[in-house]
C-alpha cells in the first residue's frame, strides 16, 4: 500500500472538504505538526499542515485509480453540491467532469484540485477500456482537456478551442454540445460570464433529436448546473 502525504494550509479545511467527498477520517493530530488521515473506500489520502502555506502555489499530486470514474464523480458531485451548493468550477476547491484525456491513452479522467491546491488526478484502473476521440472537432478539444483539465492552463485552452470552434463548423450536433459545454465550463473557470453565455447560447440553438439528448444527458445535466 502506497498512501500520499500532500501539503495543506489548514487540515481543519482539509476535513471538512474530505467529509462532503464521502472521506472519513482515520488519524488527526495537532502536534507538535498538523496531520490529517482521510480514507474512502480503498483510497487514502494523508494530509500535512504548513504555517502559511499558498495553496495555489502548490504542486501536490497524485493519481488515484479506480474502476468507475463516472460512478465516483457522481458521488463527489453529490457531496459538493450539499456543501457547497454547487461542484465548484473555479478557484480553490474545484472539480472537473471526466473526459478523455488524449496524455493517458484517451482513459476518461477527471481531477480535483482540494483546498489544499493539491491537484488529485482520478482515472480507470490498468486494463480499462479507452475510448478515442472521434470526429473533426472531438479530436481538436483534445488539446484544450490536457491544457486546462491536466496541466492547469484552462487559458490557453480556451483560446485552442476557440479556434477550433471556428475552424469546424460542421459537425454533428453532439459532437458540438459537447465542444460547446466545454468552452461554457472553461468561461466559468475563467471568470468570464459573456464567454460563458454566449457558449450556452449557441448550445441552446442547436437541434437535438430525443436520441441524441439521451446520449448527451449527463453534459445537459452539467450545463443545467453552469446555468445556475
Amino acid at each position: 500500500m502506497v498512501i500520499p502525504l500532500l501539503p495543506c494550509a489548514s487540515i481543519d479545511d482539509m476535513h471538512a472538504f474530505y467529509t462532503a467527498l464521502g472521506f472519513t477520517r482515520t488519524y488527526r493530530q495537532t502536534r507538535p505538526n498538523p496531520y490529517l488521515g482521510m480514507r474512502r473506500g480503498d483510497v487514502e489520502l494523508h494530509f500535512f499542515g504548513i504555517p502559511d502555506f499558498a495553496p495555489a502555489d502548490s504542486y501536490g499530486s497524485c493519481i488515484v485509480q479506480v474502476p468507475d470514474t463516472g460512478a465516483l464523480h457522481q458521488a463527489f458531485a453529490a457531496g459538493l453540491r450539499a456543501a457547497y451548493g454547487k461542484v465548484p468550477l473555479a478557484g480553490i476547491p474545484r472539480m472537473t467532469r471526466p473526459r478523455p484525456r488524449k496524455n493517458v491513452g484517451g482513459h476518461a479522467g477527471f481531477t480535483v484540485i482540494d483546498p489544499g491546491g493539491n491537484w488529485i488526478r482520478i482515472f480507470p484502473e490498468a486494463g480499462a477500456a479507452a475510448a478515442p476521440a472521434t470526429g473533426k472537432l472531438a479530436q481538436a478539444t483534445d488539446n484544450p482537456v490536457v491544457l486546462s483539465d491536466s496541466d492547469g492552463d484552462p487559458a490557453q485552452a480556451a483560446k485552442i478551442l476557440d479556434g477550433a470552434l471556428a475552424r469546424v463548423p460542421d459537425v454533428p450536433a453532439v459532437e458540438r454540445v459537447e465542444a460547446l459545454a466545454y468552452r461554457a465550463e472553461l468561461a466559468v473557470t475563467l471568470a468570464d460570464p459573456a464567454r460563458a453565455s454566449s457558449a450556452l447560447a449557441a448550445l441552446d440553438a442547436i437541434e437535438l433529436s430525443g436520441a441524441e439528448r439521451e446520449r448527451l444527458a449527463g453534459t445537459l445535466a452539467a450545463v443545467e448546473e453552469l446555468r445556475r
